[in-house]
Protein backbone atom coordinates (compact mmCIF):
# COMPACT_ATOMS: atom_id res chain seq x y z
CA UNK A 1 0.00 0.00 0.00
CA UNK A 2 1.24 3.41 -1.21
CA UNK A 3 0.63 5.98 1.44
CA UNK A 4 1.69 9.35 1.60
CA UNK A 5 2.17 11.97 4.34
CA UNK A 6 -0.44 14.76 4.37
CA UNK A 7 1.11 17.92 3.47
CA UNK A 8 1.12 20.70 5.81
CA UNK A 9 -1.55 23.41 4.43
CA UNK A 10 -3.56 19.35 4.75
CA UNK A 11 -2.45 19.53 8.22
CA UNK A 12 -3.42 22.91 9.08
CA UNK A 13 -6.97 22.50 7.42
CA UNK A 14 -7.28 19.36 9.45
CA UNK A 15 -7.00 21.82 12.26
CA UNK A 16 -9.02 24.25 11.78
CA UNK A 17 -12.07 22.01 11.21
CA UNK A 18 -11.27 20.04 14.58
CA UNK A 19 -11.20 23.83 16.22
CA UNK A 20 -14.44 24.59 14.48
CA UNK A 21 -16.35 21.50 15.70
CA UNK A 22 -15.01 22.29 19.18
CA UNK A 23 -16.29 25.07 19.19
CA UNK A 24 -19.69 24.59 18.11
CA UNK A 25 -19.95 22.29 21.28
CA UNK A 26 -18.29 25.30 23.29
CA UNK A 27 -20.23 28.50 22.71
CA UNK A 28 -23.88 27.47 23.53
CA UNK A 29 -22.78 26.08 26.67
CA UNK A 30 -20.80 29.42 27.05
CA UNK A 31 -23.59 31.62 25.86
CA UNK A 32 -26.46 29.73 28.13
CA UNK A 33 -23.98 30.23 30.89
CA UNK A 34 -23.22 33.88 30.26
CA UNK A 35 -27.21 34.89 30.12
CA UNK A 36 -27.37 33.13 33.36
CA UNK A 37 -25.17 35.44 35.09
CA UNK A 38 -26.33 38.49 33.99
CA UNK A 39 -29.05 39.94 35.80
CA UNK A 40 -32.03 40.61 34.54
CA UNK A 41 -33.45 44.19 34.29
CA UNK A 42 -36.57 44.90 37.30
CA UNK A 43 -39.51 47.30 38.01
CA UNK A 44 -40.42 48.01 41.41
CA UNK A 45 -44.28 48.80 41.84
CA UNK A 46 -43.68 51.69 44.71
CA UNK A 47 -47.20 52.86 44.62
CA UNK A 48 -50.89 51.81 43.58
CA UNK A 49 -54.21 54.17 43.62
CA UNK A 50 -56.86 52.70 42.18
CA UNK A 51 -56.79 49.81 39.84
CA UNK A 52 -54.09 48.96 37.18
CA UNK A 53 -52.80 45.66 35.41
CA UNK A 54 -49.63 44.54 34.50
CA UNK A 55 -48.96 42.47 31.27
CA UNK A 56 -45.74 40.25 32.03
CA UNK A 57 -46.42 38.03 28.75
CA UNK A 58 -47.52 35.12 29.85
CA UNK A 59 -49.82 36.09 32.52
CA UNK A 60 -52.13 40.01 33.41
CA UNK A 61 -52.04 40.56 37.30
CA UNK A 62 -53.42 43.64 38.74
CA UNK A 63 -50.66 45.88 40.04
CA UNK A 64 -50.23 46.13 43.83
CA UNK A 65 -47.58 47.69 45.99
CA UNK A 66 -44.07 46.72 46.50
CA UNK A 67 -44.47 43.80 43.86
CA UNK A 68 -41.44 42.95 41.46
CA UNK A 69 -41.19 41.91 37.55
CA UNK A 70 -38.96 41.96 35.36
CA UNK A 71 -38.68 45.08 33.12
CA UNK A 72 -38.47 44.00 29.37
CA UNK A 73 -41.37 43.25 27.40
CA UNK A 74 -43.92 44.58 30.52
CA UNK A 75 -46.89 46.42 29.77
CA UNK A 76 -48.65 48.50 32.34
CA UNK A 77 -52.09 50.30 32.54
CA UNK A 78 -53.74 52.15 34.95
CA UNK A 79 -57.46 52.69 34.80
CA UNK A 80 -59.32 55.44 33.24
CA UNK A 81 -61.35 57.09 35.74
CA UNK A 82 -65.17 57.25 35.17
CA UNK A 83 -65.30 61.07 36.81
CA UNK A 84 -63.87 64.01 36.28
CA UNK A 85 -63.59 64.52 40.16
CA UNK A 86 -61.94 60.84 40.54
CA UNK A 87 -58.66 62.13 37.64
CA UNK A 88 -56.13 62.53 40.47
CA UNK A 89 -56.88 59.15 42.47
CA UNK A 90 -56.35 56.92 39.73
CA UNK A 91 -52.34 56.29 39.49
CA UNK A 92 -49.54 54.42 39.87
CA UNK A 93 -45.58 54.73 40.57
CA UNK A 94 -42.48 52.70 39.73
CA UNK A 95 -38.83 52.48 40.33
CA UNK A 96 -36.85 50.82 37.49
CA UNK A 97 -33.45 48.62 38.11
CA UNK A 98 -31.21 51.64 36.07
CA UNK A 99 -33.15 54.51 39.13
CA UNK A 100 -35.92 55.85 36.63
CA UNK A 101 -38.48 56.71 38.68
CA UNK A 102 -42.20 56.63 36.96
CA UNK A 103 -45.71 58.15 37.29
CA UNK A 104 -48.46 56.81 35.50
CA UNK A 105 -51.54 58.69 35.40
CA UNK A 106 -54.82 57.43 34.83
CA UNK A 107 -56.28 55.72 31.79
CA UNK A 108 -52.07 55.53 30.56
CA UNK A 109 -50.69 52.50 28.69
CA UNK A 110 -46.75 51.92 28.47
CA UNK A 111 -45.17 48.86 26.96
CA UNK A 112 -41.64 48.14 27.74
CA UNK A 113 -40.21 47.17 24.59
CA UNK A 114 -36.60 46.67 25.84
CA UNK A 115 -34.97 47.22 28.18
CA UNK A 116 -31.48 45.74 28.68
CA UNK A 117 -29.07 46.48 31.49
CA UNK A 118 -25.52 45.45 32.20
CA UNK A 119 -23.82 44.10 35.08
CA UNK A 120 -23.70 46.12 38.14
CA UNK A 121 -21.06 48.49 39.58
CA UNK A 122 -19.67 47.20 42.32
CA UNK A 123 -19.56 49.29 45.45
CA UNK A 124 -21.00 52.67 44.25
CA UNK A 125 -21.58 55.16 46.18
CA UNK A 126 -23.46 57.67 43.76
CA UNK A 127 -27.06 56.94 43.89
CA UNK A 128 -28.09 59.50 41.72
CA UNK A 129 -26.00 57.93 39.05
CA UNK A 130 -27.38 54.66 37.30
CA UNK A 131 -25.76 51.50 38.35
CA UNK A 132 -24.72 50.36 35.11
CA UNK A 133 -25.16 50.95 31.44
CA UNK A 134 -28.60 50.64 30.02
CA UNK A 135 -30.88 50.91 26.87
CA UNK A 136 -34.61 51.50 27.31
CA UNK A 137 -37.25 51.77 24.55
CA UNK A 138 -40.51 52.04 25.46
CA UNK A 139 -43.82 53.12 24.21
CA UNK A 140 -46.96 55.32 25.51
CA UNK A 141 -49.70 53.79 23.58
CA UNK A 142 -51.83 56.80 25.53
CA UNK A 143 -52.24 58.68 28.94
CA UNK A 144 -49.09 60.76 30.84
CA UNK A 145 -45.90 59.45 32.21
CA UNK A 146 -43.87 61.74 34.10
CA UNK A 147 -40.14 60.07 34.61
CA UNK A 148 -37.19 61.46 37.30
CA UNK A 149 -34.41 60.06 36.15
CA UNK A 150 -30.71 58.89 37.52
CA UNK A 151 -28.09 60.50 35.81
CA UNK A 152 -26.73 58.29 32.70
CA UNK A 153 -23.51 56.66 32.67
CA UNK A 154 -21.52 56.88 29.17
CA UNK A 155 -22.74 54.15 26.96
CA UNK A 156 -26.51 54.26 28.39
CA UNK A 157 -30.05 55.71 25.93
CA UNK A 158 -33.07 56.15 27.11
CA UNK A 159 -35.86 56.62 24.12
CA UNK A 160 -39.76 56.97 24.69
CA UNK A 161 -42.12 57.18 21.71
CA UNK A 162 -45.74 57.74 20.62
CA UNK A 163 -47.79 57.47 17.56
CA UNK A 164 -46.81 61.07 16.54
CA UNK A 165 -42.66 60.73 17.73
CA UNK A 166 -40.11 59.93 20.36
CA UNK A 167 -37.55 61.50 22.54
CA UNK A 168 -34.05 60.84 23.60
CA UNK A 169 -33.98 61.35 26.80
CA UNK A 170 -30.64 62.79 28.83
CA UNK A 171 -32.44 64.92 31.22
CA UNK A 172 -33.65 63.92 34.35
CA UNK A 173 -37.19 65.45 34.67
CA UNK A 174 -39.87 65.98 31.54
CA UNK A 175 -43.43 64.49 30.72
CA UNK A 176 -44.89 62.41 28.05
CA UNK A 177 -48.60 62.57 27.25
CA UNK A 178 -50.37 60.88 24.23
CA UNK A 179 -53.21 60.39 22.33
CA UNK A 180 -54.29 59.66 19.34
CA UNK A 181 -54.40 63.47 17.68
CA UNK A 182 -51.59 64.65 19.38
CA UNK A 183 -47.79 64.11 21.74
CA UNK A 184 -46.60 66.68 24.06
CA UNK A 185 -43.50 66.48 25.53
CA UNK A 186 -42.57 68.76 28.65
CA UNK A 187 -39.09 69.10 29.63
CA UNK A 188 -38.65 70.57 33.41
CA UNK A 189 -35.34 69.56 33.81
CA UNK A 190 -32.38 68.81 31.17
CA UNK A 191 -32.68 68.51 27.86
CA UNK A 192 -33.42 65.89 25.61
CA UNK A 193 -33.89 65.40 21.44
CA UNK A 194 -37.17 65.34 20.16
CA UNK A 195 -37.92 63.83 16.52
CA UNK A 196 -41.61 63.73 14.57
CA UNK A 197 -41.78 60.28 13.81
CA UNK A 198 -39.24 57.98 11.41
CA UNK A 199 -38.63 60.64 8.50
CA UNK A 200 -37.24 62.97 11.51
CA UNK A 201 -33.78 62.05 11.33
CA UNK A 202 -31.85 64.95 12.93
CA UNK A 203 -35.03 65.94 15.84
CA UNK A 204 -34.88 68.88 17.60
CA UNK A 205 -33.29 69.62 21.05
CA UNK A 206 -35.85 70.12 23.87
CA UNK A 207 -34.39 72.48 27.22
CA UNK A 208 -35.80 73.28 30.28
CA UNK A 209 -38.94 75.02 30.59
CA UNK A 210 -39.62 74.12 26.81
CA UNK A 211 -42.72 71.96 25.43
CA UNK A 212 -42.61 69.54 22.26
CA UNK A 213 -45.89 69.58 20.64
CA UNK A 214 -46.02 66.70 17.64
CA UNK A 215 -48.84 66.47 15.40
CA UNK A 216 -49.58 64.23 12.28
CA UNK A 217 -49.04 66.08 8.84
CA UNK A 218 -51.89 67.35 7.02
CA UNK A 219 -52.66 64.75 3.79
CA UNK A 220 -49.30 61.94 4.41
CA UNK A 221 -46.97 65.60 5.26
CA UNK A 222 -44.15 64.50 7.24
CA UNK A 223 -45.21 64.93 11.25
CA UNK A 224 -44.74 68.60 13.04
CA UNK A 225 -43.28 69.99 15.43
CA UNK A 226 -44.04 73.35 17.34
CA UNK A 227 -41.75 73.61 20.53
CA UNK A 228 -42.87 76.71 23.27
CA UNK A 229 -42.05 77.55 26.61
CA UNK A 230 -43.84 75.63 28.60
CA UNK A 231 -47.30 77.49 29.73
CA UNK A 232 -47.70 78.63 33.06
CA UNK A 233 -51.36 76.99 33.64
CA UNK A 234 -50.21 73.19 32.47
CA UNK A 235 -47.36 73.76 34.75
CA UNK A 236 -48.55 72.83 38.07
CA UNK A 237 -50.01 69.69 36.60
CA UNK A 238 -46.90 69.11 35.19
CA UNK A 239 -44.52 69.01 38.72
CA UNK A 240 -46.80 67.27 40.47
CA UNK A 241 -46.11 64.04 38.13
CA UNK A 242 -42.56 64.17 38.04
CA UNK A 243 -42.45 65.04 41.91
CA UNK A 244 -44.49 62.03 42.52
CA UNK A 245 -41.88 59.69 40.38
CA UNK A 246 -39.10 61.20 42.22
CA UNK A 247 -40.81 60.41 45.19
CA UNK A 248 -40.99 56.80 44.37
CA UNK A 249 -37.10 56.91 42.90
CA UNK A 250 -35.96 57.91 46.27
CA UNK A 251 -38.04 54.51 48.36
CA UNK A 252 -35.92 52.02 47.18
CA UNK A 253 -32.32 51.48 45.02
CA UNK A 254 -31.14 48.19 43.42
CA UNK A 255 -28.22 45.95 44.16
CA UNK A 256 -26.66 42.99 42.85
CA UNK A 257 -26.67 39.58 44.95
CA UNK A 258 -25.59 35.78 44.01
CA UNK A 259 -28.23 33.79 44.45
CA UNK A 260 -27.97 29.85 43.75
CA UNK A 261 -29.63 28.74 41.23
CA UNK A 262 -29.98 24.59 40.00
CA UNK A 263 -28.29 23.56 37.12
CA UNK A 264 -30.74 22.18 35.16
CA UNK A 265 -32.74 25.49 35.58
CA UNK A 266 -35.29 23.81 38.06
CA UNK A 267 -37.13 26.45 39.82
CA UNK A 268 -39.57 24.35 41.80
CA UNK A 269 -37.12 23.97 44.77
CA UNK A 270 -36.57 27.18 45.29
CA UNK A 271 -40.03 28.89 44.78
CA UNK A 272 -41.25 31.59 42.72
CA UNK A 273 -39.24 34.60 41.93
CA UNK A 274 -39.99 38.44 42.86
CA UNK A 275 -42.93 39.50 40.75
CA UNK A 276 -44.20 35.73 39.58
CA UNK A 277 -46.66 33.92 40.82
CA UNK A 278 -46.54 30.43 42.89
CA UNK A 279 -48.59 28.11 44.63
CA UNK A 280 -47.40 29.02 47.96
CA UNK A 281 -48.09 32.86 47.67
CA UNK A 282 -52.07 33.04 47.89
CA UNK A 283 -53.74 36.46 48.11
CA UNK A 284 -57.23 36.90 50.55
CA UNK A 285 -59.00 35.31 47.90
CA UNK A 286 -57.00 32.26 47.66
CA UNK A 287 -55.07 33.22 43.98
CA UNK A 288 -51.31 33.68 43.46
CA UNK A 289 -50.17 36.59 44.15
CA UNK A 290 -47.26 38.75 42.99
CA UNK A 291 -44.23 37.92 45.22
CA UNK A 292 -43.09 41.01 47.29
CA UNK A 293 -40.01 42.90 46.62
CA UNK A 294 -38.77 42.10 50.30
CA UNK A 295 -39.76 38.30 50.45
CA UNK A 296 -36.51 35.39 50.07
CA UNK A 297 -35.98 32.55 48.63
CA UNK A 298 -33.61 29.78 49.95
CA UNK A 299 -31.94 27.42 47.49
CA UNK A 300 -31.84 24.01 48.46
CA UNK A 301 -30.04 22.07 45.85
CA UNK A 302 -26.69 20.68 46.13
CA UNK A 303 -26.31 21.20 42.20
CA UNK A 304 -26.02 24.77 41.55
CA UNK A 305 -24.32 27.69 40.11
CA UNK A 306 -24.00 31.64 41.34
CA UNK A 307 -26.27 33.91 39.73
CA UNK A 308 -26.48 37.53 39.76
CA UNK A 309 -29.66 38.29 40.73
CA UNK A 310 -31.30 42.57 40.83
CA UNK A 311 -32.63 42.84 44.13
CA UNK A 312 -34.36 45.66 45.55
CA UNK A 313 -33.64 47.28 48.71
CA UNK A 314 -36.15 49.58 50.47
CA UNK A 315 -33.90 53.08 51.59
CA UNK A 316 -33.50 53.96 55.30
CA UNK A 317 -33.68 57.89 55.93
CA UNK A 318 -30.39 59.17 56.76
CA UNK A 319 -31.79 61.05 60.09
CA UNK A 320 -33.76 59.00 62.22
CA UNK A 321 -36.97 60.51 63.93
CA UNK A 322 -35.76 61.52 67.26
CA UNK A 323 -37.78 59.62 70.29
CA UNK A 324 -38.99 62.33 72.33
CA UNK A 325 -38.44 61.68 76.30
CA UNK A 326 -40.44 63.56 78.96
CA UNK A 327 -38.64 64.42 81.85
CA UNK A 328 -40.09 62.98 85.17
CA UNK A 329 -39.78 66.54 86.43
CA UNK A 330 -42.48 67.92 84.40
CA UNK A 331 -45.07 65.11 85.09
CA UNK A 332 -48.12 66.39 86.95
CA UNK A 333 -49.04 63.79 89.64
CA UNK A 334 -52.47 63.94 91.62
CA UNK A 335 -52.14 66.56 94.76
CA UNK A 336 -48.49 67.77 93.22
CA UNK A 337 -47.68 70.76 92.16
CA UNK A 338 -49.27 71.59 88.84
CA UNK A 339 -52.19 69.77 89.41
CA UNK A 340 -55.71 71.94 89.84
Amino acid sequence: MNLTRPSSFERCAAGFVAVAIALTWLLPTATAQDKRKNPTSKVFISDVSGEGEIDIGDSIQDLTKKSVYNAQGTIIQTKKADREEDKNKIFSTAVYSNGTGAYYDQDTKVEMKKFAQEPFTPNRVDMDTEPSISQTQAFVARGAVGLCNSKQVAGSSMNYSTAQGSVNIRGKKLVIQANEGETKISMLEGDSTVRAGELDMGGQTLRSGQQAIIRPGRGGAPNQVLIQSIPPSEMAALDDKVAQACMAKKTVYFEVREKKNDSSENTAANGPTAGETGTNNPDAAGNNAPISAFDGNTATNTSSVSVGEIVVIPTVPKELPVAFTVSPALLVTPGGPGSE
